[in-house]
């Protein structure tokens, strides 16, 4: 297990939603992506939270924002180094839009996430 200050822990997390395609960024609305620095749910890196895209129909309004929260003290669990979180935290964020975008648990192992 790794020690990283939740600041830079964050910044992690901001650097990996900055870092996906745009093409993805873009489509990305009423979503927010959260840091929970505290243990989180047993067993879970990330949990989105909302409604997938794949599954909105046109009654989809004034809904609060889905949510993404990446939990740190579970990735830092099973990590040893820095550059161990950063890849972990990349790995996560990307799973977790990939729900939002609808792709299931069960297709993202498929892809390698």
């Amino acid at each position: 297990m790794i020690s990283v200050d939740p600041g830079d822990f964050e910044q992690m997390v901001g650097t990996a939603v900055d870092g996906l395609p745009a093409e993805f960024s873009q489509l990305m609305q009423n979503v927010a992506v959260v840091v929970e620095h505290g243990p989180g749910r047993p067993g879970l890196l990330g949990l989105y939270q909302g409604v997938p895209l794949t599954s909105r129909t046109t009654n989809y309004a004034g809904v609060l924002p889905d949510r993404i929260t990446i939990y740190q003290r579970a990735i830092c669990a099973i990590c040893d180094t820095r550059e161990q979180v950063v890849e972990q935290v990349r790995r996560t964020v990307i799973h977790e839009v990939g729900h939002y975008f609808g792709i299931t648990d069960a297709r993202l192992r498929e892809l390698g996430w």
